[in-house]
């Protein structure tokens, strides 16, 4: 038996266990033990740290199913304030990730418990339509992308994001980041509602937000030369930032919450 320190954490309402240098040989069953909502603690995630040469750290995500991903925009900023709070300071942060660096840089507020940070999310691709993605039935005039920010994503325009049946959609694509998006309320914005692999529906998917405001662009749903996009999400509102339009590198800026810290026996 082993003690385990860790803080929770959320982004937007998705929210994150942040553990430093666990030494549990079995990573994906501590997940699913300790992001149980009813047996556990409870998260969408669990965000393991680990000491990496020329970097602040090392994260690996791992979902509340056990499944790996490669990246999460909401949990990077959960992760860098864990790291932030370790080490006494905000200076940002060289993030290593399964997806690759990011570059993390954090703002206090003013609440301490509260920080603002902006991740250099790199650049938004194409990629391949998903495994079963004919089940999703889509009309084949509707504005679809899939997309890649590390992680993959199939972006999906709608009327209203309020009405459509997500639980069964993305349980038709498991493998996939699955975002509906519609068109403002503002004209510099969308709304957007996202199942995420290996969670469920979840109040909000940074790398979703990305994805979603760089599909807006490409389908002229934003006007033309906007520098950020505002993302309405169930648990609140990201700024993606548009630094290069025509490749598509963006930046992601939102809230990280300290929630508490939890000792655990396993």
């Amino acid at each position: 038996m082993a003690d385990l320190e860790l803080t929770k954490h959320h982004g937007l309402g998705n929210d994150f266990l942040v553990v430093f240098h666990p030494h549990v040989d079995d990573l994906s069953a501590l997940a699913r033990r300790l992001c149980d909502r009813r047996r556990g603690i409870g998260a969408d995630g669990l965000l393991v740290g680990e000491s990496e040469p020329g970097f602040a750290a090392r994260m690996s995500l791992y979902n509340a199913d056990g499944s790996s991903a490669e990246m999460s925009g909401n949990g990077i900023r959960c992760f860098a304030q864990a790291l932030a709070r370790r080490r006494g300071d905000l200076i940002p942060q060289h993030i290593l990730t399964d997806a690759g660096e990011r570059l993390v840089t954090l703002y206090a507020t003013d609440d301490p418990d509260v920080i603002e940070a902006a991740v250099d999310m790199g650049t938004v691709t194409s990629i391949e339509e998903p495994l079963d993605w004919h089940r999703i039935g889509t009309d084949p005039l509707r504005p679809v992308s899939h997309l890649s920010v590390g992680n993959p994503h199939a972006v999906v325009a709608v009327d209203d994001v309020s009405i459509v049946d997500l639980l069964s959609l993305g349980e038709k694509v498991p493998n996939v980041n699955l975002e509906l998006v519609e068109v403002g309320p503002e004209p510099h914005a969308i709304t957007m509602r996202v199942h995420e692999r290996g969670a469920g529906i979840t109040e909000a998917c940074g790398t979703g937000a990305c994805a979603s405001a760089w599909a807006a662009v490409t389908w002229g749903l934003v006007p033309d030369g906007l520098e950020e996009i505002i993302v309405h999400m169930d648990g609140g509102d990201a700024k993606v930032r548009l630094h290069h339009p025509e490749n598509g590198h963006v930046t992601l800026v939102g809230p990280a919450v300290f929630i508490g810290a939890i000792q655990v026996r396993v």
